[in-house]
This record gives structure tokens, sequence and C-alpha cells, in this order.
């Protein structure tokens, strides 16, 4: 096991706190497994695996994509893993990035990797104040709702960020969980706006990777350049176009109101113990703890077989946060019950 000390911190993940036998609340995946109809359409995609992946197979899941968000098919870059395009932005050789945190690092990293001089911008309270961004940024990312704080900024605070020559990209890895999808931006064509998703979380495919982006087809041209042939296996494009397809979505747009509901109920109980406070108001699938003494809390949870995810490798937290998944009632009761006896 990789040690939490061994790692940067802007390329530590859940699953470096998950370990097998633990049970998980650092990983933001909804399923422990995909769905039987998933599992069985990927299966049946098995019988093409002889052959590589055709423009057709590309185009098949760019159109399920682009009819699922009212978009054209040349407005989608399939993605092997939404955490692939941001491996891709310094592609598009921005000259100063803005990353807004507390947010997902793996953007930040992949710039600062690149060489491209990236400024931070905390936001104090958590909320988007779109005039902290640098007015030099060509490339300003963020996550909505953004992970790890669960807060979903208005869609009419980051088209204000909109500006000749530059780029925002807006992390949507989270949006179909989010009863509605009110603040999204997927669904517009806004020059100046990339919007990344991904489809790992809610139906369960870390293992396989696939998401996408949407944008415009110049700005995905660019992204295109550098990678190789067929970055996408063949299983990735059919659970792309099957997890597009309007029953899958209607499927995840009822899981998304059974979220929201027991993680109000989630975020009620943990904030009734003594010693824990919780970030709000939340509206992804997870929330972020600020608990006393929350280092040593997070290490007493994995000694009673309960993993975390900590939080102090988010720029803007520190050691007393920790972000923790809704799972079920049974399973969310385990963590709360946990938690009062240490800090009861």
């Amino acid at each position: 096991m990789t040690s939490e000390n061994e790692l940067d911190p802007l390329r530590h993940h859940g699953d470096v706190d998950a370990t097998a036998g633990l049970l998980d609340f650092a990983v933001n995946v909804r399923l422990e497994r995909p769905p039987r109809w998933l599992r069985e359409h990927l299966a049946g995609a098995l019988e093409d695996l002889g052959r590589y992946p055709s423009a057709a197979d590309d185009l098949a899941a760019r159109t399920a994509v682009a009819a699922r968000h009212g978009r054209d098919p040349a407005e989608v870059l399939l993605l092997s893993g939404a955490a692939e395009c941001f491996a891709l932005l310094p592609a598009l050789r921005p000259e100063l990035a803005a990353a807004v945190h507390p947010s997902f690092t793996e953007p930040e990293f992949a710039l600062r990797s690149a060489g491209v001089p990236v400024e931070r911008v905390l936001l104090p309270d958590h909320r988007l104040d779109p005039a902290l961004v640098p007015g030099a940024a060509d490339l300003v990312v963020l996550g909505n709702p953004t992970n790890p704080t669960s807060v979903l900024h208005p869609a009419e605070a980051i088209r204000a960020l909109v500006r000749p020559g530059r780029l925002v990209v807006v992390d949507e890895a989270f949006s179909d969980a989010v009863p509605g999808e009110p603040e999204s931006l997927a669904p517009h064509r806004i020059p100046g706006v990339l919007v990344v998703r991904s489809l790992t979380k809610t139906w369960a495919l870390p293992g396989l990777r696939a998401g996408y982006a949407l944008g415009e087809p110049e700005v995905l041209d660019r992204l295109r350049a550098p990678r190789p042939h067929w970055p996408l296996g063949t299983l990735a494009l059919a659970a792309i176009a099957a997890c597009s397809a309007p029953g899958a979505v209607e499927e995840a747009a009822r899981a998304a109101v059974e979220i929201a509901a027991e993680r109000d109920r989630f975020a009620a109980e943990l904030a009734a113990v003594p010693g824990i406070e919780v970030a709000g108001p939340a509206r992804a699938p997870f929330l972020l703890l600020d608990v006393h003494n929350g280092a040593k809390v997070r290490r007493a949870l994995r000694d009673r077989g309960i993993a975390v995810r900590r939080g102090d490798t988010f720029p803007g937290l520190g050691p007393d946060h920790l972000r923790v998944a809704v799972r079920d009632p049974r399973r969310n009761a385990v963590l709360v019950g946990a938690l009062r006896e240490l800090l009861g």
C-alpha cells in the first residue's frame, strides 16, 4: 500500500484512503459495481474486442452524448475518464492558468507538470466570486458542483468568468447527481466554455474510465491533437453510448433525487455530533466535514475499519477537514455511530 505521505498532495485521491476491507466513504463512486443492464451490455461488446475501435464507433458514442445534452456531435470529445481532459489542457498552451480552490487537484497538477504558470484562487467561503480570478488568466478551471466542498455555483457566476481570449473549464463530474442539473452548462453553447463530464461516479466505472468534454470544435481539435490513435477502447465507447441513452439518463435522474434526500439526512445526523461542522449547503453526493482533531479522528476511524477522504491535500483546507461520500442509510449510520463514540 502507498503511504499517504509518499504522494504529491495534488495527486492524492480517495482510492489511496480506501484500501481493501475498509467500509468506504473515501471514494465518490455511487455503486459498488455497474448495474446489471450495463454489465450485460459491456459483456456483449466483448465480441468486438478483436478489431480496433472505428470512426463509426466514436461517432455513435458522440452522437449519443450530443443527443443527451442537445449539442452537435462535433461539440463532443470522448475521454478516457474525465480526468484525461485535464492532462490534455497543456496542449492549449495557456500563458496563465487560474485554479479555483478548494477543488479537484488533477488539473493543477497536469498544468504545473507541463510548465504552465498556475495561480490559485482560494474561495474563503467556498462560493465563487468572479472578481477573485486574475484578469490575466487565459485558462480558468473550476468544479461545479465542487469536489470536495459539495458547493454548487450559480451558472451566471461561471458565465461572468467568460471573456475574449480565455477558456473556462468547468468540471461537472458530479453534475448528474444533482437533481435537475440546474446550474449545468452542458446544454449551452457558450464560446470560451469547456464542460467536462464523467460517467465513472454514477455508473461505477472507475476500472474502465469513461467521460467526455463539450465545447467548441476548434478547442476540441486542439485537445485531440496530442492523443494517440484509439485513445478509448471498445468497452469505454460502448459504455459512453449506453449511459447517455434516454433510459440511463432517467435512471440517473431518479438516483440523484434519492441521493439528495439521503445526503440531507446524513448531513443533519453528522451536524448533531459534537465537534463536527458540515459545510453547506451541500448539493453533491458527498459532504465536507470540519472535525475537531480531524487527522486523529481519521486514523481512529481507519482502525475501526472505516475509510474517509483526508481533506488537507486540497488547497485551502487543513487536517481537520474530511470528505465523506453519501452511502445508504445503513452504512451512513455506521459512520455516524463511530464518530459519536470518538467525539461524544
